[in-house]
């Protein structure tokens, strides 16, 4: 490749670029690692060998992409002809290549039986823009994700990428800066901060070494790719499909903080070592990054020397916190650190930092191409721009998705997610992940913005959105969560270590049928100490399930005390009964592991509750409905 030297030559490549692909069709199978779980290297594979097949290689483009979100849909496939919509196939298999080759790439007809169908209406729907899941969705962020191989660093070029960068390199820092102050950028891991702000206070701190006369001053810029929520896989998708979007905010972030001073510079992304597909994508975008001059001494001839290091993370959610995330970066244990001061101002090292989620650094490519205005065209005052969110649980259309802040969450939950499985109704949903709270169905038309969250008992977080449903218990859902936070907390600080563990086993005490009426009141009691008097971000917000859970399904709690687990899930508080329907054909009584099951063939079978493990296997085996829960 041949380095870049300046915003021209970056031109020049695209046009290159663009010049190469222009008139062939385009193919494009989703695959991050959802697709990849389900098959999406053997479509491509027996894609490319039908179009090897026919010769059609050098009149087509065939490219595996990150996730295109739409999770519940995998193995994708999207065809693309200039000018026209994108046709989208979905559960698409090896066997289904030859078709497609023949109709939509030899021809243009469509293979009706691949396409999406309206749950509701049954409408066929071919183009991925008139599917409703994309339809309501407005994508900044993940906007490429479905039609650049992350590997190709041209591919990224192609659409306008490091023109952002280019964009940059030719303001003042202070402009930079300024502008993401127009557009309302916020921290998107979680608490919201100001990015403009975080940065202002990282430049004074460069400023102030720098008039010091302070030698070897150091200026770090980090992103925070630890993602632990359970549900949640917003991050690792970004960096599987489009490592280069991160790669060029962190750049952008760089020149704002510290360029034109006397400073050395580097870079990190912690990202965890259980994403292996995001951590080789990363490093192949750091190395093309680094052979066009996109990375490294004298970035597009303006001065700045920046480059980029990948750190894996152990796994440990609490280094998801900022301090405990640069004492793990530092060879040590990853415990939070005392604050003030601030890591703007003495981070890694103890020289300043600008820390920074997956999301938010992707941001301040689309700000910085686009404008301040065009970002903040959406959105509410206190909260501008998209969020990702990755929508999970007992939900229809599972995935990744990308909307304004201010939609509501009937929106979400309804017209995107097209509803609950199995025609079931939805009864909460838990923003925030482990740190968040459940919303009831009754809370789903307000807006899905900072403010209203936290007036509502329960955060943002960096984005899990798990939907429940009536067959969901919220005090074992309390219990799972606050379970996590026992596992994960660092144990530094009492508050957390045991006051935690503390509601965790009251918890378990009243799902096991031994609650006390004074329980209720000692748990709301302890989680608000526990939030005032905990050391880090982790201990002030693992409460909130249960305090929202009280809050909001009070009475769930109060049936528990009374022996009833209203959604049927504690096992401790229910029974397995077969009904006078029992047909006596015997495959309950075979498929019990413990053999609590006894009956006569074409008899009515009976289940002993003595021996009865609750596991739910027989009512699951029963095709007749004759076993029922109480």
């Amino acid at each position: 490749m041949n380095t870049l030297t300046d915003r021209e030559s970056i031109a020049l490549h695209r046009e290159r670029v663009v010049a190469r692909e222009a008139g062939k069709i385009r193919i494009f199978v989703a695959g991050g690692t959802c697709g990849c779980a389900a098959g999406a290297g053997g479509v491509k594979d027996a894609l490319y060998q039908e179009l090897e097949r026919r010769g059609l290689l050098a009149k087509t483009s065939l490219k595996i992409t990150g996730c295109h979100g739409f999770c519940t849909m995998e193995p994708m496939v999207l065809i693309a002809r200039d000018g026209c919509l994108r046709i989208m196939y979905r559960h698409v298999r090896a066997e289904d290549a030859a078709e497609i080759v023949e109709q939509s790439v030899c021809d243009t007809r469509i293979v009706e039986r691949l396409v999406y169908t309206d749950p509701e209406s049954g409408e066929k729907i071919s183009e991925q823009e008139r599917v409703p899941f994309f339809r309501l969705q407005t994508r900044r962020i993940l906007d490429w994700n479905d039609h650049i191989d992350p590997l190709e660093i041209d591919d990224y070029i192609a659409l306008g990428g490091y023109v952002a960068l280019a964009n940059a390199l030719g303001m003042p820092s202070g402009s930079v800066i300024e502008t993401l102050s127009r557009a309302g950028l916020r921290g998107r891991g979680g608490a919201g901060f100001p990015t403009a702000v975080k940065w202002t206070l990282a430049r004074g701190a460069v400023e102030q070494n720098a008039k010091a006369g302070v030698e070897s001053a150091a200026c770090y810029i980090v992103c925070n790719a630890d993602e632990g929520d359970p549900g949640a896989y917003m991050d690792r998708s970004i960096l599987e499909g489009n490592p280069h979007s991160v790669l060029e905010g962190m750049v952008i972030g760089a020149h704002a903080v510290a360029g034109g001073l006397a400073c050395v510079q580097k870079g990190y992304v912690y990202v965890r070592a259980e994403y292996p597909m995001a951590i080789r994508h990363l490093s192949r975008a750091l190395t093309q990054a680094r052979e066009l001059g996109l990375l490294g001494e004298n970035i597009l001839g303006s001065g700045l020397s920046f480059d980029i290091e990948i750190v894996k993370g152990a796994g440990a959610f609490v280094c998801g916190e900022e301090t405990a995330l640069l004492e793990s970066i530092e060879d040590r244990i990853g415990e939070p650190r005392p604050k003030p001061p601030f890591p703007v101002i003495s981070g890694l090292w103890n020289w300043p930092t600008v820390l920074n989620n997956v999301k938010t650094w992707a941001s301040c490519r689309y700000i910085l191409d686009k404008g301040a205005e065009e970002f903040a065209a959406v959105g509410t005052d206190g909260s501008k721009g998209t969020m990702v969110f990755a929508l999970v649980g007992k939900v229809r259309n599972s995935g990744l998705i990308e909307v304004p802040l201010g939609i509501t969450l009937r929106d979400i939950v309804e017209k995107i997610g097209h509803g609950v499985c199995d025609g079931g109704h939805a009864k909460a949903v838990q923003t925030g992940g482990p740190s968040g709270g459940c919303l009831p169905a009754s809370k789903f038309d307000m807006p899905v913005d900072y403010s209203s969250l936290a007036e509502a008992g329960t955060i943002m977080g960096s984005g899990g959105m798990i939907i429940m449903d009536e067959q969901t218990c919220m005090v074992d859902t309390a219990r799972y969560f606050l379970n996590f936070a026992v596992n994960e907390s660092c144990g530094k600080c009492t508050p957390c270590r045991e006051g935690v563990r503390h509601m965790h086993d009251i918890l378990v005490e009243i799902t096991a049928g031994r609650g006390r009426p004074e329980h209720l009141d000692m748990l709301d009691r302890m989680g608000r100490m526990i939030i005032k008097l905990s050391f880090c971000g982790l201990g002030k917000t693992a409460p909130n399930p249960v305090i929202s859970t009280l809050r909001y399904f009070r009475e769930e709690y109060e049936a528990h005390l009374a022996g009833k687990c209203p959604a049927k899930v504690c096992t401790a508080l229910i029974q397995y009964t077969i009904l006078e329907t029992c047909k006596g054909c015997g495959v309950c009584l075979r498929k019990c592991p413990v053999g609590a099951i006894s009956g006569s063939p074409r008899e009515l079978h009976r289940i002993d509750p003595e021996q009865c493990t609750k596991c739910g296997i027989c009512r699951k085996a029963c095709k007749f409905a004759a076993i029922e829960v109480n």
